[in-house]
């Protein structure tokens, strides 16, 4: 079947024919001294537009002219470029190892080539070194890829200390986050405090904001694509950290040298032991967060690769109270577990392809469990979560210079429960198991093309088109894309994109800042899908001989059907009834609504040199509009920001220290608060009011019309390395909030009695989370 839709897809899209006599070169890049295949590799003609990217899997295939004299450049950023001068005078197998810049003495950055922005047609799309990453200074020396993303223009923080990302106006299950191919619905620890991605498992990491390619979909406002390393095949290498709150450890290396590898990598938090020995004995509690990542892969020879990743994490709070006899124990927890299995084989030097079997599984829960002394017994858990099981083809085709194609299926099975409620109580001799499941199957098919039909054009078109089947509805949405570049000048290009997007899972939530209480739900037939449409104009500058680029676009982005909570509903889906608690359907607590977007997004990036880091300013508005909330008006989104800035810098002053600083700034966010208050006579059954009481009645203005204090914070680092003839150990010494701003984390309303006047007043109180905060770590590699 794999055949036949290959074979289909590529009669549909070419005919090549050979004007002149071509051969191609292919092959795989990686890394020296580890076999690493690396990601996103140039490899170009110099002097010319004609190149290409190696693939997700370090694959590339170019197809040329004959030629006597050949001259074939790779470059990539933080490695040595090396360049091959050929003969071309038949089909050619070239592999390519990349020396790391690390393992040079003295690195000269004139004569690097890293991809221009310039000339690449895709919009919006930012990568991040893990390198840069693991400099940049981070609440309690945890170092976080979200947060990191958090810096750059277009992306919005949360609240205080928050991973939560909110990408143009896009609320958090709008990311379309992915390890390895498997979706990861709740990327976040200690609610939402910490991301769970462990930096030293990771290779790459890329975000995607706007104009996504047709690869992509399911999601309305981002792709956050991380791969994980693949392992040393040749040696064994480990690298790990102490710090306040977590410690990890990561090994890698060979199976099979040369041909097989493993990776494991793993982090757990130990705050429940620290605090174990101040509790006393009859009660005991803590919390604490554990990852693991893990991958092997086994390399058949040049057509045949196989690879198996995996994570498994979790968030554990628990409470433990023993007295006269009694044990009760009260708690929550939550984690994702995903897994990938993958195949790549190449069928011709032209036409690589990767089959995926994805699974992932997201789950929360929450118990009490009571346990008295003569003997009876009551038990409650109350679980949500999210299970898909799914399969992906995917092909690359390089016919020639001009034309580099994808095209691919995907099929997902869901099973979303919403909630799932297990009662037991020995007392009365109930039990009840009332488990809502949903299944449904999601699936898409896709083409897209980067064509260049001109030296200074480059265009990226593609189609998608998207399929969900839920119970008793079928939806079937058409998703354009294109992205566009004309090269004004060789440095300098103009850009343009549209792309319509359909997103067929939701997450409720009536907190806003991606707490695991939040549900996600499918698409049925009562609730639509959501859907965007955007559109991005835009420049991009390459200063190559500063190693410095500039880009600056302007977006709209208009979108339908967003979920949000009812007022007043919650997330338990249990209300109280005459004969006790009953379940409510979540589609009767939520409503639709729509949003706009728009803004202006200005990034300045330096990645290589001594001094490297970025300047990010975003000017943007974020406007929602729900029938049922705020009298049908439209209001500004609770992390609407008129302004963000951010400043980051990493600098090495010697091979042996290096300083790092971090600067943000940003509009306060948008909160609703009481404007005055009244008090009114409680309502008595049969239509009669209370004689003697009277309760005070909030009353409310429009829906977050009141702004909180604007945030901003100076994070600084340094860190001290040194070689060791076992390998490199690092100090690293960090001040968050380093000038000690009080940044609102919440409001409330508070009030005085003055016995002297006998009056109140009542007066605004700013709750502020995280003053200046020292942290130190050690790490090491070998």
């Amino acid at each position: 079947m794999k055949h036949y839709f290959t074979i289909v897809c590529l009669c549909m899209l070419f005919s090549v024919s050979q004007a002149q006599t071509k051969y191609t070169i292919s092959g795989f890049v990686r890394e020296k001294g580890s076999s690493e295949q690396l990601i996103g590799v140039n490899v170009y003609l110099p002097g010319t537009t004609i190149g290409t990217t190696t693939n997700t899997y370090g694959f590339y295939s170019i197809t040329l002219p004959a030629s006597d004299t050949l001259t074939l450049v790779f470059s990539y950023v933080g490695y040595l470029p090396e360049i091959k001068r050929l003969k071309l005078a038949q089909q050619l197998e070239l592999n390519i190892d990349l020396l790391p810049e690390a393992l040079l003495q003295e690195v000269e950055v004139i004569a690097k080539r890293q991809e221009k922005v310039s000339e690449t047609p895709q919009m919006s799309t930012i990568e991040v070194p893990v390198s840069q990453i693991k400099t940049i200074p981070a609440l309690l020396g945890e170092k976080d890829v979200l947060k990191v993303l958090q810096l750059m223009p277009g992306v919005q923080k949360g609240s205080e200390g928050n991973s939560g990302i909110y990408v143009r106006g896009g609320g958090p299950d709008q990311n379309l986050i992915i390890l390895d191919d498997a979706v990861v619905y709740n990327a976040y620890h200690l609610f939402g405090f910490f991301s769970l991605f462990n930096g030293d498992a990771l290779k790459s990491v890329e975000l995607t904001k706007g104009g996504f390619p047709a690869r992509y979909g399911g999601r309305l406002s981002s792709v956050i694509e991380m791969n994980m390393k693949e392992g040393n095949k040749e040696k064994l290498h480990g690298e790990g950290g102490i710090g306040l709150i977590s410690s990890r450890l990561t090994l890698e290396g060979p199976l099979k040298k040369g041909k097989s590898s493993f990776l494991i990598s793993g982090r757990r938090t130990y705050a429940d032991a620290l605090i174990r020995p101040l509790m006393p004995k009859e009660e005991r509690g803590g919390y604490y967060f554990y990852d693991l990542n893990t991958k092997v892969n086994y390399d058949f020879g040049r057509k045949n690769k196989l690879y198996l990743s995996g994570y498994f994490g979790q968030d554990r709070f628990f409470y433990v109270d023993k007295y006269d006899g009694n044990n009760d124990k009260t708690g929550f927890n939550w984690g994702n577990a995903t897994g990938t299995l993958r195949w790549n084989h190449l069928f011709t030097n032209k036409l690589f392809a990767n089959t995926s079997f994805i699974f992932s599984n997201y789950k929360f829960n929450i118990y009490s469990r009571e346990k008295n002394k003569d003997g009876s017994q009551y038990n409650l858990d109350y679980f949500s979560g999210i299970r898909d099981f799914g399969i992906k083809y995917d092909i690359d085709f390089f016919p020639n210079p001009q034309h580099a194609i994808k095209m691919g299926i995907l099929s997902t099975h869901h099973r979303f429960t919403p909630s799932a409620l297990v009662l037991k109580d020995t007392d009365i001799a109930e039990f009840r198991r009332e488990v809502d499941n949903i299944d449904v199957v999601e699936s898409g098919i896709y083409v897209e093309d980067l064509y260049k039909p001109l030296p200074q054009v480059r265009i990226n078109a593609g189609f998608r088109l998207s399929h969900f089947a839920a119970k008793n509805k079928q939806y079937i949405r058409p998703e354009p894309r294109i992205s566009a570049s004309y090269s004004l000048r060789e440095d300098l290009s103009a850009k343009a994109s549209y792309a319509r997007m359909n997103q067929y899972v939701h997450l409720i939530s009536n907190t806003g800042i991606g707490l695991p209480t939040d549900l996600w739900v499918p698409t049925t037939a009562r609730i639509a899908p959501q859907q965007s449409q955007q559109i991005a104009i835009g420049i991009a500058k390459d200063f190559s001989d500063k190693g410095i680029t500039l880009t600056t676009e302007a977006y709209y982005k208009k979108s339908d059907n967003i979920l949000g909570y009812k007022e007043g509903a919650s997330f338990l889906l249990i209300e109280d009834g005459p004969e006790g608690a009953n379940q409510v359907s979540w589609e009767d607590n939520v409503t639709a609504g729509q949003a706009w977007s728009y803004g202006l997004e200005f990034l300045v990036q330096k990645k290589v040199g001594r001094f490297s880091g970025w300047v990010g300013y975003t000017l943007s508005w974020t406007q929602l509009q729900f029938d049922s909330l705020n009298f049908g008006k439209k209001y500004y989104a609770r992390y609407d920001r008129r302004h963000d800035i951010s400043l980051v810098g990493i600098y090495e002053l010697s091979p042996k220290i290096t300083l790092s600083g971090t600067w943000v700034y940003g509009t306060g966010n948008a909160i609703t608060l009481p404007i005055g208050e009244y008090f009114a006579k409680p309502h008595q059954p049969g239509g009669q009011s209370g004689s003697f009481y009277m309760s005070s009645v909030n009353d409310y203005g429009p829906k977050n019309s009141f702004r909180m204090a604007a945030y901003h914070r100076l994070d600084i680092g340094i860190q001290f390395h040194k070689k060791k003839k076992w390998g490199e150990r690092t100090w690293e010494i960090s001040l968050y909030n380093a000038y000690s701003r009080k940044n609102p984390f919440f409001y409330y309303i508070d009030s005085r009695y003055d016995n002297n006047t006998q009056t109140e007043t009542r007066f605004l109180k700013q709750i502020t989370l995280f003053p200046i905060i020292p942290s130190f770590s050690y790490s090491f590699k070998f």
